[in-house]
């Protein structure tokens, strides 16, 4: 071989030999973020291993399951107990005197989801004021109710409450 041809071999392997060291430092340099980085993932909270973390959330999530379980649980009572409060309310006023005036009289359903309840009615005079109360089942009454009466239990029957079944 001539001089000048390993020459220039020399000077090739000489270019190689720095532009792989160049690549060996930037790869070095790309392990040593990643090193880093995965320190900083398996570290965890607070300095804890990501185990340790793990443990942790795991044991959150089974707690917060647990949670949810029992609001259900607790939804699902007040649902029930919620059927039977009153939530269909009719109040109906009148005259039923031609000597009084204002409509002081008056006719109140209460009822729950189902329709049962009570109609209460209240009858103003000059001299006395009389109250009736009319128990209520499905919708009826088994006394018989005036016009008022079975008007004020026809508004609140048309009504929709929270828990009420549709017609």
């Amino acid at each position: 071989m001539d001089p000048t041809s390993s020459g220039i071999a020399a000077a090739a392997l000489a270019i190689a030999v720095i532009v792989l060291l160049v690549i060996v430092a930037l790869l070095w340099r790309r392990l040593a973020s990643l090193d880093r980085r995965l320190a900083g993932l398996t570290r965890g909270h607070d300095g804890e291993s990501l185990e340790s973390t793990l443990h942790i959330t795991l044991d959150k999530v089974a707690n917060l399951t647990s949670g949810v379980d029992k609001l259900a649980s607790r939804a699902t009572v007040l649902e029930a107990v919620q059927r039977t409060a009153v939530q269909r309310t009719a109040l109906v006023r009148f005259n039923p005197f031609e000597d009084t005036g204002g409509n002081q009289s008056f006719a109140i359903a209460l009822l729950d989801a189902d329709g049962d309840g009570v109609v209460v009615s209240s009858l103003h005079a000059r001299q006395n004021t009389r109250v009736y109360a009319k128990a209520v089942a499905g919708g009826r009454s088994e006394a018989a109710l005036s016009d008022e009466e079975a008007d004020a239990l026809r508004q609140a029957m048309s009504q929709q409450g929270p828990g009420a079944k549709s017609s």
